[in-house]
């Protein structure tokens, strides 16, 4: 990191690879994770929102220890609560996505994509319709106890401080889930009375609404907020195959959350909060709908010791249902009938008690943290097919599904060997278990068919060592190695998709999916404002659990199924400049190479030497922004990514293409802004998916408001 004082305010520049600097204090540029200067821990190391930011001259790092700003060990990227105001997109997917290293499954956004595609990889590592790297809420994992899957539209904008993404292996500290990295929502401190809304219409006759109020009572602070959003969507389907069937993808949501911290002592806090979610898709016929349902809530407690340190207790949990239906197609759009229905109900209950020693000098600076945490998932796929002609073999019923059991437990050794030179060292071991599997089939016959999947253990060692050194003040080199790895959800376990006409198959015998991998960069600042980082990483996936299309169809129609691919190598580049041009302008230059290649595949060795599905080569983004309160705000966006493919043979390629994104705003009187924005200002038209039927990326979507800022 530059070297200014952390202390001080440096000049802004819209994010960058390592910290963002826009409109915050360095003290509050904080690296993914887990403490809070004090080494307040929160489940799976996060940030606990209840504490705000650290005192000054601290950062929390993905060591899981407090740390000065300067010696951040990790590539980290940070989009601070000025850009997510300023950003032109609508959804949180959408935002992350203005970053070259994250993508989610497909080019579409999670205004028209089903749940169960709304997940997030990081650096190109196997895209699929599950997330390859973890999700967290001021530390709360919220990736989908079932799937892995991320519902991005239950993350209200409105609550957040800041995003954080750490796009490298960090199972060594959080475990399974966190095999491409990890991605932190940091929700806004409480701090006295505050009242905040914003109110939007655009074109899709789409409608949004979001407002917080904060308050606290001595002791005692709370926060609620909520998010309503609807649309009617646009024609997914490209015009030549479109049918008298397909239709827009209207959806809508509602978000409610709540948030409860209270200072029992000078050295005891607890905060409680819970929140409640809905939302309804369609995918643009008639009988191709999802629903989501869930509760969720957690509780906590932190003790302060000044002789043994911090202890940090949390508690998680959630309950939900996933409903969808699909349709069967006639080969001409022309007409659909119900396919099958699934329901999908699922729980988990976690917790996480992590320990931070008091650092400890010897032959240098030793920051000590250790942790325990546990999981519990369980959740099943009943599914009601109706096939058009039934026979007395035919499938009428499928249940399928199991509980997962997982712990694991850390330690970790920050050694400051001189201010110019800082070492880290982490080791975790993981253990998990999935039991109770089992698939009911009823035929048309009355038949009844139960089969019993064996419980199955596993268990994986992840280490993490790191480097980072500072041989000039304006001169930063980091470089890490580490070992991760992602259990098979039960979602990939049990449950059968389908995404157009193409059918994937569940498989029972799935492997955990491995990762050894390493990163190396760079981060140099001149004194007229610019900075510049590269960073490259190389990884070894093996065991990737794809979905392989196979030889001949399995007799239930499936063409596809999950299975653990053998081994893929996934290398490239990250670039980024950042530049302060004067005191109104703001430039953000980034760029992401990612070359990832199939290299071994047995039993298929058409695969060596294939890209991997969804993972396009190149991904870029170009930001300026002009910033003068006195006039206007605007940020104008432009987001490049190259052809990718749809498939795992690399037969349906879909180009690459470039969108401008546009972003101005007003201040009217009071605390009151006029705003608006465009996506896809130029309303380039690109391919999306080719499932079966060829899909849309969206097309040009405006819209215009009133944003209320934060009241006292």
């Amino acid at each position: 990191m530059p070297a200014p004082s952390v202390a001080s305010e440096p000049e802004s520049c819209p994010r960058s690879l390592v910290a963002s600097r826009r409109r915050l204090p360095w003290v509050t540029l904080l690296s993914l994770c887990l403490s809070t200067a004090a080494g307040a821990q929160a489940p799976d190391g996060g940030v606990p929102a209840e504490e705000g930011p650290p005192p000054a001259g601290t950062v929390i790092t993905g060591t899981r220890l407090p740390r000065p700003i300067r010696d951040v060990p990790a590539t980290t990227v940070v989009i601070p609560r000025a850009e997510i105001e300023r950003s032109p997109t609508l959804t949180q997917d959408a935002l992350v996505r203005t970053l070259p290293s994250a993508a989610t499954f497909r080019r579409t956004p999670s205004l028209v994509s089903d749940p169960t595609a709304q997940g997030i990889n990081l650096r190109g590592l196997a895209p699929s319709g599950v997330a390859r790297s973890l999700v967290l809420l001021d530390g709360i994992p919220v990736n989908d106890p079932f799937g892995g899957w991320v519902f991005w539209r239950s993350l209200p904008r409105l609550g957040l401080e800041r995003i954080e993404v750490v796009p490298s292996g960090g199972s060594a500290l959080y475990g399974s889930g966190a095999l491409g990295g990890v991605v932190q929502l940091i929700s806004r401190p409480i701090a006295g009375p505050d009242l905040a809304a914003d109110l939007a219409f655009g074109n899709l006759d789409t409608g949004f609404f979001a407002a917080r109020g904060a308050d606290s009572w001595g002791a005692v602070r709370a926060s609620l907020e909520t998010e309503v959003l609807t649309s009617d969507g646009y024609p997914l389907v490209v015009a030549p195959q479109r049918g008298p069937i397909d239709t827009a993808t209207p959806s809508n949501h509602a978000v409610l959350n709540g948030r409860v911290e209270s200072d029992v002592s000078d050295a005891l806090s607890l905060s409680a909060r819970a929140g409640l979610f809905r939302e309804n898709q369609n995918g643009g016929t008639r009988f191709t709908t999802a629903r989501v349902e869930l509760a969720h809530f957690g509780a906590g407690a932190r003790l302060r010791t000044e002789a043994r340190g911090t202890f940090a207790l949390d508690l998680y949990g959630r309950i939900q249902r996933f409903e969808q239906q699909r349709a069967r197609v006639a080969q001409d759009r022309s007409s659909e009938t119900t396919a099958a229905s699934q329901d999908v109900p699922a729980d988990d209950q976690g917790l996480s008690l992590v320990w931070t020693a008091p650092s400890t000098t010897w032959g240098g600076t030793h920051g000590f943290t250790a942790g325990l945490d546990a999981r519990r998932m369980a959740g099943t796929s009943e599914e009601h097919l109706f096939p058009p002609e039934p026979t007395p073999a035919s499938t009428l019923l499928r249940a399928a599904g199991g509980t997962q059991l997982s712990g694991g437990g850390f330690v970790q050794d920050l050694y400051t060997v001189s201010p110019a030179l800082e070492l880290s060292a982490a080791l975790r071991l993981d253990l998990w278990r999935n039991t109770q599997g089992e698939q009911r089939v009823e035929r048309a016959s009355g038949a009844v068919e139960t089969t019993p999947f064996d419980s199955r253990t596993e268990q994986q060692l992840s280490p993490r060592l790191g480097l980072r050194l500072r041989p000039a003040k304006w001169l930063a080199l980091r470089a890490s190695g580490y070992r991760a790895f992602r259990a098979p959800t039960l979602n990939e376990l049990y449950r059968p998709f389908q995404v157009g006409t193409v059918l994937t198959a569940a498989n029972a015998s799935l492997r955990a999916e491995r990762l050894w991998g390493a990163e190396a960069g760079l981060e140099a600042e001149s004194p007229r404002g610019l900075t510049a980082r590269v960073t490259g990483f190389w990884n070894v996936l093996d065991d990737a659990i794809t979905n392989v299309t196979l030889a001949e169809p399995l007799p239930d129609g499936a063409t596809r199924r999950r299975e653990n691919l053998g081994r893929a190598r996934v290398r490239g580049v990250e670039a980024g400049l950042d530049w302060r041009l004067s005191r109104q302008w703001t430039a953000l230059l980034a760029y992401t190479f990612v070359d990832p290649t199939v290299t071994l595949a047995p039993g298929q060795p058409e695969l060596v030497g294939k890209q991997l599905a969804q993972d396009p080569r190149h991904r870029g983004t170009a930001i300026f922004t002009f910033d003068e309160p006195s006039l206007f705000t605007t940020t104008v966006q432009l987001r490049v990514t190259g052809p990718q493919y749809e498939d795992d043979l690399n037969e349906r390629g879909m180009g690459g293409y470039a969108v401008v994104d546009v972003a101005a705003s007003r201040h009217l009187f009071w605390k009151l802004d006029l705003f608006a924005a465009v996506e896809n200002l130029f309303d380039r038209e690109y391919l999306a998916g080719r499932a079966g039927v060829d899909t849309l990326g969206p097309p040009l979507m405006a819209r215009v408001g009133l944003r209320l800022r934060g009241v006292p």
